[in-house]
């Protein structure tokens, strides 16, 4: 758990040119994947009451809502994060960053898997919405506002727009929409 923190104060160093100092301790972002690390430890070996109370406490502190059974990788990081919501089924990569209200929740039709798979090196943009069990891939860009439900996105790409619209894929110039599927009415 050390390691990880310590990889999460890197990526403030490493994504916001504004850091400087010990400054960084009083980040909300921080604050919020340390304690999600802590709650995340009491939930893998069962105790579920004191995680969901402690992010709780958490959410009323920082603004920053994320669930004890997320897994999130190191180098995390949050800028403004204000209004995020992480759920329970969700999975991190390594060095991704979010900013201030991006959700990556459900739909509420599924059961198991039912919130999104996020690569390595992903970067999520103010605003974005990514509902259900979808994959987005590693060293991918999503814009702000951006809107994803049900649609799988490739690495390498960047997608913006609502409906998301996949504008690059492997440093080339595209323009693909996401295929849509029966949860497009989610739209």
């Amino acid at each position: 758990m050390s390691l990880a923190i310590i990889e999460d104060l890197r990526a403030i160093y490493r994504n916001d040119p504004a850091a400087r100092n010990i400054e960084v301790f009083f980040y909300a972002g921080l604050h919020a994947i340390t304690i999600h690390r802590f709650t995340h430890l009491l939930w893998n070996i069962g105790l579920p009451l004191i995680p969901r109370i402690l992010s709780q406490l958490n959410r009323f502190l920082t603004g920053i809502e994320i669930h004890p059974g997320a897994r999130i990788g190191h180098g995390f990081f949050v800028d403004h994060g204000m209004g995020i919501v992480i759920g329970e089924t969700t999975e991190i990569g390594e060095n991704c960053v979010l900013f201030h209200n991006v959700t990556l929740g459900g739909t509420g039709k599924h059961k198991g898997k039912r919130h999104p798979t996020i690569g390595k090196n992903v970067f999520i943009g103010t605003g974005a919405t990514i509902l259900g069990p979808v994959t987005v891939g590693d060293n991918v860009n999503i814009g702000a506002n951006t809107f994803i439900v049900m649609h799988d996105v490739p690495s390498n790409s960047t997608v913006v727009g609502s409906p998301g619209v996949m504008v690059r894929l492997n440093n080339q110039r595209v323009e693909m929409k996401l295929p849509r599927t029966d949860e497009s009415r989610y739209l």
